[in-house]
């Protein structure tokens, strides 16, 4: 561990989780879930709203679990947190509203942040009060492909950057104070030297949003623009070049949280479809009792089953800070997977009325389509897993099994 890193905190005995997760679930199931319209919104109402379930979060003490007690968190370790994560994920607006959604980002910030970003920024990141974002894919490159980043940052004669660029599906941008943008600070597009991150508060003269990009559908994603903005040298985050691997950390642990996130939406349709089948009456009694509707639940049942084995696994790696490469792309792709597919198979039992506004199953669908694609399309995974067991195989026998 180095001076700029802050502990995670310690494991939560069993017992004590239990009844943490129990806690969790209840908030986001009773808080939550019936103001989910008005989130998904946006605009001031819904950021009134997030600050009235911050209030009741901390009043409950259940606001940002596993950020560092000593920046004003919960203290919560990884490896306890996962349980935790998959009852906040049921939503996809638990953790922001539970204070855990700036966990990427504190966690990044504390390793690899300059004196002053800790000192400026990390509390009021874990407190709520900060709003981030991170920008990494461009509409010109693929975003699986960062070598090929266009954007970039000069160095200033008086000091500093000045960043030129656009970046887009950037998650949350059209509300945060701080975007961690990836750009070329030396070399050429292509080149595997010479990616940087840096640190933009929004205000800055030049940062502009471009326009939201729905998906599906649905609010939350944006385009945002770089028009020569200024930042000092000491908003570099990490060491100049060293994007990659920052990065890497970031996306290891981004991945698996956002799998136990998928994995508790997934369960969420899961128990609407089981909820269904028992209480929907038909002229031949309860739709669980046709052997079609039971095949949906035994299928469902058994994909959550082999997920979240898999989720669990690569997070008890990454919380350990082993390399995860294999278990991680295993696990978010199962888990979007999973949840596109469990979904799928309740708004089949739910008939027509899955398909309206008077259930979240449209939304929980339309997050599993597009967990196939965030955070690396599946094929990228499914590529990446392959080649790192094929190439264990080559160098001899001892490969962990798959």
């Amino acid at each position: 561990m180095t001076d700029h890193d802050v502990p995670l905190g310690e494991p939560v005995p069993d017992a004590g989780l239990d009844e943490l997760r129990s806690r969790v679930s209840a908030f986001v199931r009773d808080q939550v879930f019936p103001r989910e319209a008005q989130l998904d919104a946006g605009g001031p109402n819904a950021t009134e709203l997030r600050k009235r379930l911050r209030e009741e979060a901390c009043g409950t003490g259940l606001w940002a679990l596993p950020l560092p007690a000593d920046l004003g968190g919960g203290g919560v370790s990884l490896r306890a947190y996962a349980s935790i994560a998959e009852a906040e994920g049921a939503s996809d607006h638990g953790p922001a509203a539970l204070g855990s959604a700036s966990l990427l980002d504190v966690t990044m910030l504390s390793r690899h942040g300059s004196s002053r970003v800790r000192a400026e920024y990390l509390r009021r990141l874990v407190s709520g009060d900060l709003r981030t974002c991170y920008a990494m894919t461009e509409p010109d490159a693929p975003g699986t492909e960062p070598l090929l980043t266009a954007t970039r940052a000069e160095r200033r004669a008086g000091g500093g950057w000045t960043i030129t660029g656009r970046k887009w599906f950037v998650s949350n941008a059209g509300e945060a104070d701080l975007v961690t943008v990836l750009a070329r600070t030396s070399g050429t597009v292509g080149d595997r030297d010479g990616l940087s991150l840096l640190l933009v508060p929004t205000d800055s003269p030049g940062f502009r949003v471009v326009r939201e990009l729905p998906i599906l559908g649905a609010t939350g994603q944006y385009e945002i623009e770089f028009d020569h903005v200024h930042v000092d040298d000491d908003h570099l985050v990490g060491e100049p070049g060293q994007a990659l691997v920052i990065a890497g950390e970031r996306l290891q642990l981004g991945r698996t949280l956002r799998a136990l996130r998928w994995l508790g939406q997934a369960q969420r349709a899961f128990d609407l479809l089981c909820r269904r089948a028992v209480e929907r009456q038909g002229a031949r009694g309860a739709l669980g009792d046709r052997q079609l509707v039971q095949q949906h639940v035994f299928e469902a049942l058994l994909a959550l089953r082999g997920t979240r084995s898999l989720v669990y696994e690569a997070m008890a790696l990454v919380a350990e800070g082993r390399d995860a490469h294999v278990e991680v792309g295993l696990a978010k792709t199962a888990a979007a997977r999973t949840l596109q597919d469990v979904a799928d198979r309740a708004v089949q039992v739910f008939g027509a009325a899955g398909l309206g506004p008077d259930t979240p199953l449209p939304a929980l669908f339309r997050t599993g389509r597009a967990a196939r694609i965030l955070d690396g399309p599946d094929e990228q995974h499914v590529s990446s897993v392959a080649r790192r067991v094929l190439r264990g195989l080559q160098r001899g026998p001892a490969v962990t099994p798959v």
